[in-house]
């Protein structure tokens, strides 16, 4: 017979016995004799109901969502309903009561602009750091009152932006746009207005910065991503296309890559997926066509010759 440890709860009539736990009601029952041996049991499970007044099917709720730290008040208050006489029982006597939650109107303003960038990282698919930077960000603005007479909105969009720059993964000002309720020229504008009032910078962007994601989206081989990637760093090595932006230099390298391979894309397809106008994805691509050959890295396979690609 194996020891019995009898520092631990169990029936007297039978020690071995396994006792069985009832959560509901809180009890250990022996599994012999249905000896109730302990009580007041703690359920440290999950409790699952829910608490709304939305009928059967609703999701199962517990104590509301974390607070923020980034508000500045997470008092709960508790009041009665106020009335006459008996206007502030319900008819069976009872006081009413309604829970609130005491909010300010700046923490208001810090929780459409938290939901605010949140939705807008949604649609981009933009990681938990990005959101959290592009809140504390705002949150910055917003106590330091320096952007007065800017819209929320624009802050947001601009925070965002901003925050995607910080962190390495930057998306443009039209990228931003599409999913934002501000105009492209009013995001630009604020992001200055931003970097000025923190006294801070970001690293220009480059072409590299977007070819993995461009080429990705137009469905095309490493190969040809290396290739635009080559030929886009050395045309600006070659001071082939001054004063032209990354993303017109990058849109032009893919088009100019994939006409030279199996698998070809359209500028208008390109510059759907890059942001870029057609007609600038050609201008771009007529700097760069006389000087092909010294773009074109020395291992890249080619379908078709360089001779016979699109002079535009």
């Amino acid at each position: 017979m194996s020891r019995v440890d009898f520092t631990q709860v169990h029936c007297n009539e039978h020690p071995e016995a396994p006792l069985v736990e009832d959560y509901r009601a809180g009890d250990q029952i022996c599994s012999e004799c249905g000896l109730v041996v302990g009580d007041r049991v703690i359920d440290v499970g999950s409790e699952w109901r829910t608490f709304s007044n939305e009928k059967a099917g609703a999701d199962p709720s517990r104590v509301g969502g974390a607070e923020n730290p980034l508000l500045n008040g997470s008092d709960l208050t508790t009041l009665i309903g106020g009335g006459r006489g008996m206007a502030a029982f319900d008819e069976f006597g009872n006081a009413k009561y309604q829970s609130r939650k005491a909010i300010s109107s700046g923490d208001r303003a810090l929780m459409n602009a938290f939901k605010e960038i949140n939705q807008m990282a949604d649609r981009l698919h933009l990681s938990k750091t990005i959101v959290d930077r592009a809140n504390n960000l705002f949150k910055m603005i917003h106590d330091g009152k320096t952007l007065k007479g800017r819209s929320n909105d624009a802050i947001a969009s601009a925070c965002l932006c901003l925050a995607c720059r910080q962190e390495g993964v930057p998306r443009t000002f039209k990228e931003i746009c599409a999913v934002s309720k501000i105009s492209k020229k009013e995001i630009g504008r604020v992001f200055k207005l931003i970097l000025a009032a923190l006294n801070t910078s970001v690293e220009l962007i480059t072409t590299g910065d977007f070819m993995s994601r461009f080429c990705s989206n137009l469905g095309l081989p490493n190969s040809v991503q290396r290739a635009a990637t080559a030929i886009a760093r050395t045309a600006v090595d070659l001071d082939i296309v001054p004063g032209r932006s990354p993303l017109s230099v990058a849109a032009a390298a893919i088009y100019m890559a994939s006409q030279a391979s199996e698998v070809k894309r359209s500028q208008k397809e390109i510059g759907d997926v890059a942001g870029v106008a057609d007609v600038t994805i050609r201008q771009v691509y007529r700097l760069m066509y006389p000087r092909a050959v010294e773009l074109f890295p020395k291992d890249f396979v080619f379908f078709t010759p360089i001779n016979e690609l699109p002079v535009a």
